[in-house]
């Protein structure tokens, strides 16, 4: 995986933007989607497989979720909608967060204070590219939607049944929209990436595709800086979790008092 090390705030924009252009269409359309974390080394595994988790224990829980959940709960009756929405709310997935946003990545990267003493990180993952090694029904589907990433209801006309991805050769990755659960899925330009396989871990992925997936290192000594300037941005807990609880997740930060040194 490629690494580049931030010395400033205008680097780390130049190195968060940079192969954005889209020539075929004259614009800045990025490919690429984002992770923030706090710490550099943090590892690319999902919940579930923290768990030790694997596609039976995935069912079991996915099972009991979709029993006490509300029967409407989600938009199209589909086990990509029902796990989409697990992950939203904390239930153990094979699913990691990513997200369309650079700078909200960033602030996944600086959320934290107490690891302020630690560089963090923006994973970079050129989903344009990785869809391109997906299987041939995969593809096939995006190619005919003319779509980029997939939409939870046209991976279920795809793959209906989690298992279905299981099944197939060599594990990939491929990335899907939730659905507009609520204002926090929009505001944070969410996107989730599937692993093929329930209990795989997406550094094995990576290390087998590092062309694909790069990382820029924000170092701790350049975090307050960001932080300081996401602020000023509006790009904080309170846009990005709307209601009481984001706004004092927000200020408890904002006014937490800062340590020199």
């Amino acid at each position: 995986m490629d690494e580049h090390r931030a010395e400033s705030w205008l680097e780390l924009q130049e190195l968060l933007f940079a192969d954005t252009w889209n020539d075929a269409l004259g614009l800045f359309r990025s490919s690429f989607a984002y992770r923030g974390c706090s710490r550099v080394d943090v590892p690319l595994t999902s919940t579930l497989a923290r768990l030790g988790g694997d596609g039976d224990l995935e069912r079991q829980l996915m099972r009991a979720f979709r029993k006490y959940a509300a029967a409407d709960a989600v938009p199209h009756d589909t086990a990509w909608d029902w796990l989409a929405l697990g992950q939203h709310h904390g239930l153990p997935t094979r699913l990691l967060d990513w997200t369309y946003s650079p700078y909200v990545a960033l602030h996944f990267a600086t959320q934290n204070l107490d690891r302020f003493d630690q560089d963090g990180a923006v994973l970079c993952l050129d989903y344009v590219r990785a869809h391109e090694l997906l299987p041939d029904e995969l593809r096939r589907r995006l190619a005919d939607e003319g779509a980029n990433v997939f939409t939870t209801e046209l991976l279920a006309e795809a793959a209906p049944d989690l298992r279905d991805l299981d099944r197939e050769g060599d594990p990939f990755v491929l990335l899907v929209e939730p659905p507009s659960f609520d204002a926090r899925i929009v505001n944070q330009y969410a996107l989730f990436a599937v692993l093929s396989r329930a209990g795989a871990s997406m550094d094995d992925w990576a290390t087998a595709h590092p062309d694909l997936i790069s990382r820029v290192i924000v170092p701790a000594e350049l975090k307050w800086e960001v932080r300081d300037k996401l602020d000023q941005a509006n790009v904080t807990e309170r846009v990005l979790f709307p209601g009481l609880d984001g706004i004092s997740r927000w200020l408890g930060r904002y006014y937490r008092p800062r340590v020199s040194g």
